[in-house]
């Protein structure tokens, strides 16, 4: 097998693992009971807190434990709006944004709001003009992606940030799950930020939202004591710890991580300008994690499947998308609606070898070839 879907999910890496599994023997006990073992386990999850703090920028009494950046999402989007309502119902997003921003937008559209969809230039990023232009003095959120996960297009957020500098009631949202780890990633002149450890060699079912401590939010699980009013539940001390020990492995190992999927990227990009019904979607100031490309002829869910009877595994769009409709970041970008109903997305890793990347390559040109011919 050939795995080239890290965007989707990494597999954890085995020093995390490690951690994981020591914590899960160590730390028995809830984090909020109030005896030795449960105060013992508290003290973990608040050394790990801590940590993660240190290195996102941020406050330790503004990290909240989710079960994932989904649930972080949802709880920044719905827990700002139903929390500032009086102040206005205004909230601007990008069609870039993963299914757990747009969705909790579109719900909340439903139900008495307004969303105003930012347009994209075609270096991948928002108009900032657009921006200001729509910001009222009812917007009570902007909510951007730092990299998107369909195309890799960056996000300039010190730029959006400082638009929205001076607006003491509409908040920044930023969507950094397939930034931090991979990018340098900074909390300043941020409110809300998300990310999960599943996409940096960390484990599945935790997820991270730092909240600006003036932030107030709503809720969305009611009842239970927790590490903050905002998220109830049992503290994961395995998780957590195991996320602290993924979030400081993958910022240590960054640059050399960086520069070795760039010259992947580089190569297919390379590969991919001489083939035939190719056409390279991410634009070059992408991250080099996530390379997009259409084929022609709507035939990428019929190149998608040869490759996996080859036991290649590459993504038609995010995992997290409905079956059958057409990527919504690749028409924001392109405005071909038959572009965007036939991606495939080859998402790199510093796992990924050369010799996978050379096998890649030629199942790709002789699937391509198969496909093309048939009648």
């Amino acid at each position: 097998m050939i795995y080239l879907d890290y965007a989707a999910n990494t597999p954890t890496d085995d020093r995390v693992l490690d951690v994981f599994c020591r914590a899960a023997r160590e730390y028995i006990a809830n984090a909020n009971s109030p005896h030795p073992l449960g105060e013992r386990a508290a003290r973990r999850v608040a050394a790990a807190t801590s940590h993660i703090a240190r290195i996102m920028g941020a406050g330790e009494d503004e990290v909240i434990y989710t079960s994932g950046a989904s649930e972080s999402n949802n709880l920044a989007i719905k827990g700002v709006a139903e929390q500032y309502k009086a102040y206005g119902r205004h909230i601007i997003t990008t069609c870039l944004e993963h299914a757990s921003v747009s969705g909790p937008v579109l719900w909340l559209e439903q139900n008495g709001y307004e969303i105003d969809w930012l347009d994209v230039n075609p270096d991948g990023r928002i108009d900032l003009s657009e921006l200001r232009e729509l910001l009222r003095n009812d917007t009570i959120l902007v909510s951007v992606c730092a990299v998107d996960s369909e195309l890799g297009t960056r996000q300039d957020i010190a730029q959006i940030a400082a638009l929205l500098a001076g607006r003491p009631h509409c908040f920044l949202h930023v969507d950094a799950t397939q930034a931090v780890g991979k990018i340098p990633v900074t909390f300043d002149g941020v409110d809300l930020m998300t990310f999960t450890p599943h996409k940096f060699y960390g484990p599945v079912g935790c997820g991270v939202l730092l909240r600006r401590g003036q932030v107030r939010l709503s809720p969305q699980i009611q009842g239970g004591a927790s590490t903050t009013p905002y998220r109830s539940g049992t503290p994961a001390v395995p998780l957590i710890a195991a996320t602290e020990e993924a979030l400081s492995l993958a910022v240590t190992e960054r640059e050399e991580r960086y520069r070795h999927v760039s010259a992947l990227n580089a190569r297919l990009r390379e590969a991919f300008a001489q083939a035939p019904h190719v056409r390279v979607n991410s634009p070059a100031g992408a991250v080099p994690y996530i390379l997009n490309i259409s084929v022609d002829g709507g035939r990428g869910e019929a190149l998608r499947l040869a490759l996996a009877e080859r036991g290649i595994c590459v993504a038609s769009k995010t995992a997290c998308c409905a079956a059958r409709t057409v990527s919504r970041p690749v028409f924001a970008l392109t405005h071909d609606r038959r572009a965007a109903a036939s991606t495939l997305r080859i998402s790199l890793s510093h796992l990924t070898t050369a010799e996978e990347l050379d096998r890649f390559q030629a199942a790709f040109a002789d699937c391509s070839r198969r496909i093309f011919a048939a009648p």
